[in-house]
């Protein structure tokens, strides 16, 4: 059965690889820890041994600059989905609490984005990531 809902990941394009993989774990994270429907059943193997749960449903991970994560933020806002952020910020900062006071230190439209998740009906996710391309 194809999923009505859809987990996204846009990272942007100039990154570092292992900053393009630490900003998309920490994104799905996110997704998975305020939406727990999101999540299927923990797995295990034929001898009994037990493994975490992963996602229901594929993430795709999407490439973009600055300027079009700002475009996908904003759409996604204006279209009142789910969204995580993560900024240039969150790379020098040592905790969760300095990574919100960082975030909430920056305007909406001021924010410089590595990468930001967006997760809602297909449909409308779909129109706020048109036009850009899976990462390679």
């Amino acid at each position: 059965m194809r999923p009505t809902t859809k987990i996204a990941i846009v990272v942007r394009d100039d990154l570092a690889t292992w900053q393009k993989l630490n900003v998309t774990a920490f994104l799905a994270s996110g997704v998975a820890g305020a939406l727990p429907e999101t999540v299927g059943q923990p797995y295990e193997d034929g001898s009994g041994t037990p493994y975490l749960p992963m996602f229901g449903q594929p993430v795709l991970v999407y490439a973009a600059d600055l300027a079009g994560l700002a475009e996908v933020r904003a759409k996604a806002a204006a279209r009142e989905l789910a969204v995580g952020v993560y900024t240039e910020e969150l790379f020098t900062s040592n905790n969760d609490d300095d990574n919100r006071a960082a975030v909430r230190a920056v305007p909406a439209e001021k924010l410089r984005l590595v990468g930001l998740s967006v997760h809602g009906p297909r449909n409308a996710v779909d129109k706020v990531l048109k036009g850009l391309p899976l990462h390679p």
